[in-house]
């Protein structure tokens, strides 16, 4: 993993006492990594990540560790909000749905991986906390996207992907609750919810429907979630 310093303003204190257990990743949603780069490092722009991850391979280091980069705006997760304060940011290089969403280079994804791994030697992030910006504001984000490989990223030890689910399959009535118990806000429509659930832990279908494989995968990933603690 090669880590290339771009320092970027865009950064300010966490509050005293906050603990570092997230970690939030995003893709760049932009033509190219040189305007995405500059895009970060841009005081106007007023966004952030602690990372970037280009499709080579290569990490530019933007913000530190300790600093409370701008990557996640209005966020809310298991009744948290304003999640900059507590977590890590990774902007992946990629078009995105606007630009031409393609995917992820295994060279990246193996960036991404080690990248991971090394930031969750030093935090105690736990898996059920390795999160899409789609999971913490799902009524405006998309990233990274149903092309992300999450599946490959929790079998290298980032985050968490359960085995299928042989209980009984829930009815859509318990959709709002399974969702809440993973960690979502339940205010906002079920279908926008269900399809940010859709692209992290069932990419193959996301168009926010309510059937029986995917009222399964809620299950699975609710039921792993309180596992883990």
């Amino acid at each position: 993993m090669r880590i290339r310093p771009a320092p970027s303003p865009n950064h300010d204190a966490r509050p005293p006492g906050t603990p570092i257990d997230m970690l939030v990743l995003h893709y760049t949603g932009m033509p190219d990594e040189a305007s995405a780069l500059a895009r970060l490092r841009d005081p106007a722009a007023e966004v952030s990540a602690h990372y970037l991850v280009a499709e080579d391979g290569t990490v530019f280091a933007l913000v530190p560790e300790e600093r409370r980069a701008w990557h996640a705006g209005v966020s809310h997760w298991r009744g948290m909000t304003g999640l900059n304060a507590r977590s890590i940011g990774i902007e992946v290089v990629n078009p995105g749905h606007e630009w031409g969403y393609r995917p992820f280079p295994a060279l990246q994804m193996g960036a991404v991986v080690a990248l991971c791994r090394d930031i969750l030697a030093r935090h105690p992030i736990p898996p059920r906390h390795v999160l899409a910006h789609s999971d913490i504001a799902p009524d405006r984000k998309r990233d990274p996207g149903e092309l992300f490989d999450w599946e490959g990223l929790a079998r290298e030890g980032v985050g968490l992907w359960p085995p299928p689910w042989a209980g009984a399959v829930p009815t859509a009535a318990e959709a709002p609750a399974l969702l809440a118990r993973i960690g979502y806000r339940t205010d906002l429509p079920l279908p926008v919810l269900l399809a940010a659930f859709q692209r992290h832990w069932r990419p193959a279908r996301v168009d926010g429907a309510a059937d029986a494989e995917t009222l399964a995968r809620l299950a699975a990933v609710a039921a792993a979630c309180e596992a883990a603690g």
